[in-house]
């Protein structure tokens, strides 16, 4: 049995073993995008009170947002994760909500996909419909259902963010120009009422627009860790979104507050 010691009340508990805690805490929360009081105490060799401490002096930098028994991790609102590390986060959260969204879709639809990891989940359950044509921005998702011979797919075209997968920029914009779906599937970095739903790059921000614009019903599809968060670019005002998707992780306040602003909360 290894004996924990409350380091911030020990003489080893110096700036630099500090710093170091913290600097590890920080790359656990870039890596699942949430962390557990117990789990890292139990990993740093450490007390769950030292780990609160941490944790809130990350919450006074803006690093880290506390919640109940844990913490999740602030973006900057310039920074784009890669499609990589946001696969590794809330994994089973996203499943459920691609899972639910899906179930929005019916046989002769005509939708689009946003490029996303949670969008990703909508098109693995696409399965069991006929006749549904899917517009997307992303190449991974038209590759994801280019096999279903029950979906047509069509693909923007543009400018590829090799980070995202995302097609972006006037090509994407011209393609989409015209274009008239039932429904769109829109994920993001960032939701809340004040802002609408956000992201930190402007050429996806400018590309998603134009997704908005050819839609009749937008569904947004983000897990609870996009709620109460601002990224850099406005995608859509929370007056254009019908629907939102996510996990019981997000707050009750917030739930409340989408629905007051007229937004279909589904909570899976």
């Amino acid at each position: 049995m290894v004996a924990r010691i409350d380091q911030s009340r020990s003489d080893s508990d110096t700036v630099a073993s500090r710093a170091e805690r913290r600097d590890r805490i920080l790359d656990r929360l870039r890596t699942s995008g949430s962390v557990l009081v117990g789990d890292l105490a139990a990993d740093l060799i450490t007390s769950e009170m030292t780990i609160r401490r941490d944790l809130k002096a990350l919450e006074s930098e803006g690093l880290v947002r506390r919640i109940h028994g844990g913490a999740l991790l602030v973006p900057s609102r310039a920074y784009e994760p890669t499609f990589r590390e946001k696969s590794r986060q809330f994994v089973d959260e996203k499943r459920r909500i691609g899972a639910a969204a899906a179930t929005l879709v019916e046989s002769g639809d005509t939708i689009i996909l946003s490029p996303g990891t949670t969008t990703m989940e909508v098109a693995r359950h696409l399965n069991g419909l006929r006749n549904v044509t899917v517009v997307t921005s992303a190449v991974n998702i038209a590759a994801e259902l280019a096999p279903d011979p029950e979906i047509d797919v069509i693909v923007t075209g543009g400018h590829m963010r090799g980070t995202t997968y995302a097609l972006v920029g006037s090509l994407a914009e011209e393609t989409l120009r015209g274009l008239h779906v039932n429904k769109l599937f829109l994920g993001g970095n960032g939701l809340t009422v004040a802002n609408g739903l956000t992201t930190p790059d402007l050429s996806v921000a400018t590309t998603d627009r134009a997704l908005l614009r050819a839609a009749e019903r937008v569904i947004v599809a983000v897990d609870h860790s996009k709620i109460g968060q601002t990224a850099l670019c406005q995608t859509a005002p929370i007056e254009n979104i019908h629907v939102l998707v996510t996990d019981g992780g997000i707050p009750g306040e917030q739930r409340r507050a989408f629905e007051r602003a007229g937004v279909e909360v589904i909570v899976v």
